[in-house]
């Protein structure tokens, strides 16, 4: 190697030695940016050329060292485990709040429970079975209807309440959604040229990566890596991003939970109306299985529960009717009803109390005169019974209950299952302090050795050009 050969070595050393030293700084100032991914100087030797300067053989140095790229350390395994959790997590979070928030409605066990209102309404037809024609029973009565009323109305309307404000909330995820998905088309497109002309795209990966795990949060998505360095995102078999193309979807259906002149909400694809997304997970899986209709059970538990509203409003007001008919009131009138349904709205919205004093109140058998409590009392009676609203009200309690405690526990798993993932994945991905002082002093070390090769090549080619010839002068 010639003189001049050994000085471009040095000066790739040096120059290899401030791009670590540049390099672990970088790294450093990033330690606590959220969602970064450590980097690597990855470096190769340049081998000796195949024959010897001016003909000559024999053994030859090397020259020096290669940059060849800036390795961004992140794994594409813990990657996507992280996006299949966190896509699991969406979907049970959302589940589980949803069930949080019917049995805050629901106020079981409570006094102001819709059970504590059935016994106060029961007990109180019993108090005028055995005080009949007396004022204070049948105001007591009167009262406890109304309050009974009141409660079946306001847990219902607190339903539609949670079902509009989960499908407002839906319809930001979906905007959400369709926004990452915009930004990853995007990122794609500057990834692929920075690609093409040799460039470090390492912090735009960082940033489609953060994008994409936000997505399969979302949606249940996952990810492909192209070979022009895009990545293709899929929900549900099919594509949402292909390269710099982002495809957008949109939340169709019905505007209410009482829509019924519409299909239930549900994820489409904008471009092709009629094609629903088929979400394998994620948030807005969550929201839609929370916010789908009832079905006997197993439709969506926010209807399922208001349905079990008005399912126990109907049976109260059928039950108590068909007996009040059958009895007198003081004044003698026959044939009367003490509740009264609106068809226009739902059952538990639009039950009433009829009499609004004692003189409304059917006490009594058909001609067995105004002292005679029997009809009050078989009223009083209708709290027993697998069939009783009591027993349907408390059947759903505990299913409701079962099924909130299920869902907990699994988002619970879920959530552990996804930090674990985060965990492993920020382990080795993240900026170590300890590691980068280490890397930056060896760099420093071998800047300073490059730089002292340098200087000690040019000293010696200044002896050799500038004074060659000049001995014993």
């Amino acid at each position: 190697m010639s003189t001049f050969g050994a000085l471009n070595t040095a000066f790739r050393g040096l120059s290899a030695a401030q791009q670590a030293m540049d390099l672990a700084g970088h790294n450093v100032a990033n330690v606590g940016t959220d969602g970064y991914t450590r980097q690597r100087i990855e470096q190769s030797s340049i081998s000796a050329p195949a024959s010897g300067w001016l003909g000559t053989t024999g053994p030859q140095a090397g020259q020096g060292v290669s940059v060849d790229r800036i390795a961004r350390l992140g794994s594409a395994l813990l990657d996507a485990s992280v996006r299949t959790t966190a896509s699991s997590a969406g979907y049970t979070a959302q589940r589980s709040a949803a069930f949080d928030r019917i049995e805050a409605t629901l106020r079981e066990p409570g006094t102001d429970g819709l059970s504590t209102r059935l016994q106060v309404f029961w007990s109180a037809w019993q108090d005028v079975a055995n005080h009949p024609g007396e004022a204070g029973p049948a105001s007591a009565l009167l009262s406890a209807g109304g309050q009974l009323a009141s409660t079946l109305s306001s847990g219902r309307a607190a339903l539609e309440a949670q079902w509009n404000d989960t499908a407002t909330d839906t319809r930001g995820m979906v905007a959400s959604l369709n926004d990452a998905a915009a930004q990853v088309a995007s990122l794609n497109k500057q990834i692929r040229s920075a690609v093409a002309q040799g460039g470090s795209p390492n912090e735009l990966i960082d940033a489609r990566a953060r994008l994409t795990e936000s997505i399969s949060s979302l949606a249940g998505a996952s990810v492909r890596d192209e070979a022009d360095g895009t990545v293709t995102v899929y929900v549900g078999g099919n594509a949402l991003v292909r390269g710099d193309t982002a495809r957008p979807v949109a939340l169709v259906g019905a505007a209410s939970m009482a829509d019924t002149t519409s299909s239930a909400l549900r994820l489409e694809w904008a471009d092709q109306p009629g094609h629903e997304v088929g979400l394998e997970g994620g948030s807005i899986a969550g929201a839609l299985s929370t916010l789908a209709p009832a079905a006997g059970g197993t439709g969506g538990p926010i209807a399922e529960a208001a349905a079990s509203y008005d399912a126990v409003a109907t049976t109260i007001a059928a039950s108590v009717n068909a007996v009040h008919r059958t009895g007198q009131s003081s004044t003698g009138a026959t044939g009367l009803d003490f509740f009264r349904i609106d068809p226009s709205l739902p059952a538990a919205r639009g039950l009433s109390v009829v009499p609004t004093d004692a003189s409304g109140l059917a006490t009594g058998a058909v001609g067995a005169g105004a002292l005679d409590g029997s009809t009050a009392d078989a009223i009083a009676q209708l709290a027993r019974g697998a069939g009783s609203p009591d027993a349907r009200w408390a059947a759903f309690v505990t299913a409701t209950g079962s099924a909130s405690r299920a869902a907990t526990q699994q988002a619970t798993i879920a959530d552990t299952a996804a930090g674990n993932a985060r965990h492993a994945q920020v382990s080795g991905a993240s900026v170590s302090l300890d590691e980068e002082s280490v890397s930056l002093m060896a760099s420093q070390h071998a800047y300073q050795a490059a730089a002292r090769v340098l200087t000690a090549v040019d000293e010696a080619l200044d002896t050799l050009i500038n004074r060659t010839g000049m001995v014993g002068r």
